[in-house]
């Protein structure tokens, strides 16, 4: 498949995180102007903590038709520091953006049982379709969202309609839930958000030959559908 990326680099943190969160913006706008209302998917970890902020501040955004999602999410208490919710609620969802609705994958237990992932698909089933705009983040393993490498159902997970999956991978620490890919692709912007050459290493690794389930992020790479790569040192 045709890989179709727009690379964008930007001079530092804080110019990245705004431009990133002026596309957003646009994006959620035009989804209400067009269907009533926005959904986006959003990555955790420490990277888009700036890009939260500044999104959360955009005031002319109608943020109480906006739903906020994750793209995936540690098996995890919201009251944990691991908690992709809990960095979400912090960092975005305040001021303006404090109207807005927040969607979460974890639903309670210790462990994602079919039952437990039941219940977070049928909250997302409410969410509107496509999204307005998914940003993904990316680990130095290749992994995106929670499709990392030896993962127990990664077939599954970039192949089925979705809407979450429950994974487990050697390199994920706990157990997780994930949107699956063909959900993610049902966007209208699809971003990718790195910093540091590392990163950019990664990147430019994954766009070689090579087999998906050794770097994931190569599935979405490869899925014909644009993705707009976010970079600063």
């Amino acid at each position: 498949m045709t890989q179709a990326l727009d690379r964008r680099s930007f001079a530092d943190k804080p110019t990245l995180a705004k431009e990133l969160a002026e596309a957003v913006a646009d994006r959620i706008r035009t989804a209400i102007a067009e269907r009533g209302m926005a959904a986006i998917a959003v990555s955790g970890g420490s990277t888009p903590a700036r890009f939260f902020q500044t999104l959360g501040k955009t005031k002319d955004i109608d943020w109480s038709k906006v739903i906020v999602t994750l793209v995936d999410e540690r098996w995890v208490d919201e009251t944990s520091e691991r908690s992709n919710a809990l960095l979400v609620n912090e960092k975005m969802l305040q001021g303006p953006a404090a109207t807005a609705r927040f969607f979460p994958l974890y639903s309670g237990g210790d462990e994602p049982t079919a039952a437990a992932v039941a219940k977070t698909n049928a909250l997302l089933a409410g969410l509107p379709t496509p999204f307005a705009a998914v940003v993904l983040g990316m680990g130095s393993d290749g992994h995106t969202a929670s499709f990392f490498p030896g993962g127990d159902t990664l077939a599954e997970a970039l192949s089925a309609p979705g809407p979450a999956i429950a994974i487990r991978a050697p390199g994920a620490g706990e157990p997780r839930i994930t949107f699956t890919l063909p959900r993610l692709l049902d966007t209208d912007g699809l971003y990718l958000h790195i910093e540091g050459e590392e990163k950019a290493g990664v990147l430019d690794a994954a766009l070689g030959d090579g087999p998906i389930e050794d770097m994931p992020i190569r599935a979405v790479l490869r899925s014909g559908q644009t993705v707009t790569v976010y970079w600063c040192p």
